[in-house]
């Protein structure tokens, strides 16, 4: 018999609710951000709710890959703008490439040992297709041309919970689009 890990379950019954509301409404309108959660590296839970009114850039990461770089862009951010309100979640994925293999000691030993990430990181989740985090399938049905295509993507929330920007892999965070998104986001701009 095979052992569901709770990540599994919960990930399983976060997409049974999303699949469920978007059939029975044909949308996914009455849901924002706030509506999901990770699981932390630690296996603590990582509200997205506990941030409600604080923008938030979620991005998935995987430690074996070519914009592994982008942790160091990324810190430089959370801490510019942390004191000011941003939020940030660092989503390893192994979806592309199978560049995050390891388990939640080597992701912790790449992200905070070699760049220094000071930000939350939740557990290995999947960003892509039917198996995807519910948080993922709620983007993709708010930006069906903007899904994460690879490592690294950048998924902007606003204040509200909605969907403020996207940014892809090839978009670096310290980016000038990106930092006047966060600006704006921030009610700054």
């Amino acid at each position: 018999m095979t052992m569901w890990s709770r990540r599994s379950v919960w990930s399983l019954l976060g997409g049974a609710v999303l699949a469920l509301f978007v059939s029975r409404t044909g949308s996914a309108a009455g849901l924002n951000a706030w509506s999901f959660s990770f699981d932390g590296l630690d296996n603590k839970p990582l509200r997205l709710s506990d941030w409600q009114g604080h923008p938030i850039l979620v991005v998935n990461t995987a430690s074996q890959c070519g914009f592994v770089g982008q942790f160091a862009g990324l810190e430089q951010l959370y801490t510019r703008f942390g004191p000011r309100g941003l939020k940030m979640l660092a989503v390893p994925s192994n979806d592309f490439g199978g560049q995050e293999p390891g388990g939640a000691t080597e992701i912790r030993a790449r992200a905070e040992g070699e760049y220094h990430v000071t930000f939350p990181i939740a557990g290995k989740a999947s960003v892509k297709g039917p198996e995807a985090h519910p948080f993922y399938q709620w983007a993709a049905s708010r930006k069906p041309a903007d899904t994460p295509r690879w490592n690294f993507h950048k998924y902007l929330i606003g204040k509200d919970g909605e969907l403020a920007a996207v940014f892809s892999t090839m978009t670096e965070p310290t980016d000038a689009r990106v930092i006047a998104a966060i600006v704006s986001a921030l009610g700054e701009g």
